[in-house]
């Protein structure tokens, strides 16, 4: 899947390649912090993958990272890991593919270029051209910038969990 999605404002999207694992690893950590600084009793500071299990993600054709790099450089400015799921089928409800967004990240200093709509309107093409149903994806309570983002590309609650802490 090395396939490069678009060009525009200076900036490439493309699947992530093997080279690109390092970069990944230090926006992992940017988004790692934005949970552990929202949810400190849920997330731990420290890495999400290993090098080893980043290289079988990238490895996995139903789990592609979108990336977002400068058109010049190569430099990874932002990615969107993302995993295909397939909703089974019930006595009420009905089978459904979907494209699950597991994280979405632009560098924080490179923040306010619309990197992230990018990525998301990639992936949303991917997945129309591709025959899935939806995207679906999770924002945790606080995380007010990601929320208003996803609104802002059209995105509505599908279902709401609560929690009550013991």
């Amino acid at each position: 899947m090395k396939k490069k999605f678009a060009k525009e404002h200076g900036i490439c999207v493309r699947f992530a390649e093997t080279s690109d694992i390092p970069r990944i690893d230090e926006l992992l950590n940017q988004v790692n912090k934005v949970h552990h600084d929202i949810r400190p009793d849920l997330f731990r500071l420290g890495r999400k993958y290993s090098d080893e299990e980043l290289s079988a993600i990238l490895k996995d054709e139903k789990r592609p990272i979108f990336c977002a790099a400068d058109a010049k450089t190569n430099r990874l400015l932002g990615y969107c890991m993302t995993e295909f799921q397939q909703i089974l089928g019930d006595s009420i409800r009905t089978e459904i593919k979907t494209i699950y967004i597991d994280d979405l990240c632009v560098d924080e200093e490179v923040r306010g270029r619309h990197l992230g709509q990018i990525l998301y309107e990639a992936v949303k093409a991917y997945g129309k051209a591709h025959d899935f149903y939806n995207i679906t994806l999770h924002v945790w309570e606080g995380n007010d910038r990601a929320a208003g983002f996803y609104t802002a590309m059209g995105m509505k609650t599908q279902y709401t969990c609560l929690e009550e802490r013991l």
